[in-house]
């Protein structure tokens, strides 16, 4: 007989989460998604599965690759650092660390820390004035 414990649902939302957002498939991402949902980054605050996953294509756009460093899993929460790989040279590879609050078994709180200073001039590139 299988037990299912709540860090296995919990480890199971959140890397269903992972794995789709870093293959770009938004559907899959939100249906692992409560409502209410908060996102919050150094660079953009969204109440919004769709707010928060809106640029998902242009960012994907610019990843080479994702390694996952480690991760940890409790009942409610879990927390998830890796490296993302980029193409561009002023941001290269960026530790992430990726923090998850989840009830009834869906991610309502995103937390994700990373140093926002190489994206300050890439944005500013990409965003017109």
């Amino acid at each position: 007989m299988t037990r299912t414990t709540t860090s296995t649902t919990t480890r199971a939302a959140v890397r269903a989460y992972h794995q789709a957002r870093f293959r770009g498939d938004v559907p899959a991402a939100v249906r692992t998604l409560a409502e209410p949902f908060r996102f919050q980054s150094p660079l953009l605050t969204s109440d919004s599965p769709h707010g928060h996953l809106g640029g998902l294509d242009a960012f994907l756009g610019i990843v080479s690759g994702v390694d996952l460093v480690s991760e940890l899993y409790g009942e409610s929460e879990a927390t998830l650092l890796y490296d993302v790989h980029t193409s561009v040279p002023a941001v290269g590879t960026q530790r992430t660390a990726e923090h998850f609050h989840l009830t009834d078994g869906r991610i309502d709180t995103i937390r994700l820390i990373f140093d926002a200073t190489p994206w300050h001039a890439v944005m500013r590139a990409v965003t017109p004035s």
